[in-house]
């Protein structure tokens, strides 16, 4: 039999010992920032039916969705017939399931279905992996772990609020400081499309300048002629790109652009509203700066997010310092949960992205050395004599809450000692023939490099 040489698919990744304490951290924040705000925690199947996501995303979006193969013999019953009705009807006879794209669909699916058991305002956050058919890149991933926040079953623009202070939380605690929470609104592009006379393409225009930051003004202009928007119009929203001052002093030189545009003006009025309660929650996110000088928050009227399904305010976070693309961002989708029959449920929430805040915490060294810490404490032996006599001081750390672990074999106290440095273990305990005479073992404090003789008692004292 040949030998295989063993390989993952691209776009995926093992997770070792060590990585995986780290994510951990970032999870751990993540999941402390959503509880502090009242969020509850669901998950959702891997597997969604196809019908349940694709039409979601946009035509881009649904290209990336993974589609799952049915099982059986829907290959071997497949006859001429089914394949002179097109490619479509195939794909929907082999295929009716597909891994999820995102978490918010499945919430909003999962909301439809659970309606009459679940009480509005509903907060709810999901830390799961989703899976998307994109050309894997630094920063981009086939399988990627989500962290979304979401609430449903109100139209206050507090909830708003609130997703900008957890964004600025959770970022600040996990040791970030030079990042940038934008904010816009759908109805601001709404309004910039009419006001430019080419009203009902918001969708078209916001494709393009999404794109931006990739291909510039000229790379957006040259796309905007393409999709057929005319010239007069393309040049029209050149201004836009331009904006300076505060944020408030943005507001108006947009209010002068967009005329009376009934979109813009809802566009406006909620982006004032959010920036109301964010100054009566004395939001950190106002008066911390970053690199270079700014609030961490800003208005970015050149944000469209491509989601197709945003309907409201719309965000995105960006670290100023690594080259990265966005580490988070989501938005308001009134009409999501109507897309499966229950109209009228106002939703808005945002999503963290971890591998990309992982990259970029790793880049900037910011891991605590805490986090790769998963031994307090670790006893060598010497001999079988000191094996047996370890093992209830063992049992005794454990049954205090002391993560510790005995040394399986009697080897060279060089190797045990390499063992607790390579596994990142604070506390090695020693015992040999004069500690089990005299009931005092040696706690060595690896960092300090201090040793103390004491009992077992004395030492889980220390250690909690």
């Amino acid at each position: 039999m040949s030998k295989e040489k063993p390989t993952i698919p691209k776009g995926t990744r093992d997770f070792g010992p060590a990585v995986v304490a780290k994510r951990s951290y970032i999870f751990s924040v993540i999941r402390r920032t959503f509880e502090k705000y009242g969020y509850l925690p669901l998950e959702t199947p891997a597997m969604e039916q196809l019908s349940v996501l694709t039409g979601k995303y946009g035509d881009e979006g649904d290209q990336l969705i993974f589609k799952i193969l049915n099982s059986g013999d829907f290959l071997a019953k497949t006859n001429s017939e089914d394949i002179a009705q097109g490619y479509k009807h195939l794909t929907r006879k082999i295929s009716e399931k597909a891994l999820r794209y995102d978490l918010t669909v499945p919430f909003a699916r999962f909301v439809v279905m659970n309606r009459n058991e679940i009480t509005f305002p509903f907060k709810r956050y999901q830390i799961q992996p989703v899976w998307r058919a994109d050309r894997p890149q630094k920063g981009r991933y086939r399988e990627f772990y989500q962290c979304d926040a979401d609430v449903v079953g109100t139209n206050s623009l507090l909830c708003e609020a609130e997703i900008v202070q957890m964004i600025n939380g959770a970022l600040t605690d996990l040791g970030l400081t030079d990042f940038t929470i934008k904010i816009n609104h759908r109805g601001v592009l709404a309004g910039i499309a009419e006001a430019i006379g080419e009203k009902g393409r918001e969708g078209e225009i916001c494709v393009a300048i999404d794109k931006l930051d990739k291909i510039g003004r000229e790379g957006v202009r040259k796309e905007l002629q393409e999709r057929g928007i005319a010239e007069k119009a393309v040049n029209q929203l050149e201004p836009l790109y331009d904006l300076s001052g505060s944020n408030e002093e943005k507001l108006e030189q947009l209010q002068n652009m967009l005329g009376k545009t009934a979109e813009g003006e809802r566009g406006l009025n909620d982006l004032r509203q959010v920036w109301t309660y964010l100054q009566g929650l004395q939001s950190k996110a106002l008066s911390a700066e970053n690199a270079s000088g700014e609030p961490r928050l800003m208005l970015d009227v050149t944000l469209a997010r491509g989601l197709s399904y945003y309907t409201g305010c719309i965000f995105e976070v960006k670290v100023n310092n690594v080259s990265m693309g966005s580490i988070s961002g989501g938005g308001r989708y009134d009409n999501l949960t109507g897309m499966f029959g229950l109209p009228g449920v106002s939703g808005v929430g945002f999503s963290f992205g971890v591998d990309r805040i992982y990259d970029v915490m790793e880049e900037l060294q910011l891991f605590p050395e805490s986090s790769q810490q998963s031994t307090t404490a670790l006893i060598v032996q010497f001999d079988k004599e000191s094996e047996m006599y370890a093992l209830p001081v063992l049992q005794q750390l454990r049954d205090a809450g002391i993560s510790a672990e005995l040394y399986p074999e009697a080897a060279k106290l060089k190797k045990q000692m390499g063992y607790a440095d390579q596994k990142s273990i604070p506390y090695v305990i020693l015992i040999g023939s004069e500690e089990m005479a005299t009931g005092k073992l040696k706690l060595r404090d690896m960092k300090q490099g201090e040793q103390q003789d004491l009992t077992v008692e004395e030492i889980i004292a220390k250690l909690k």
